[in-house]
């Protein structure tokens, strides 16, 4: 199974969730060097606790199944 096979079937674990707030999220690219970027969709991206459900739930799903992953970065949410 590809990186990006494995980090779409640990964000699947956690979509059921997003999507009973109105989002989703999707993966945008996966860098040379092993950067996961994302980006957030429907009620997420303004949501403001899209920065704890990426740090707590997605960051936190991606490191369990792709632990060789250098970074997760959400595009369109500031991190704080």
């Amino acid at each position: 199974m590809s990186i990006i096979e494995r980090i779409e079937a640990a964000l699947d674990n956690i979509r059921p969730y997003l999507e009973t707030d109105g989002g989703n999220i999707r993966v945008v690219e996966v860098t040379d060097d092993l950067v996961v970027k994302l980006e957030l969709l429907g009620a997420c991206s303004s949501c403001p606790m899209s920065s704890m459900t990426f740090k707590a739930g997605v960051e936190e799903a991606i490191r369990r199944a792709v632990p060789e992953v250098k970074a997760i970065e959400a595009v369109n949410v500031s991190i704080g």
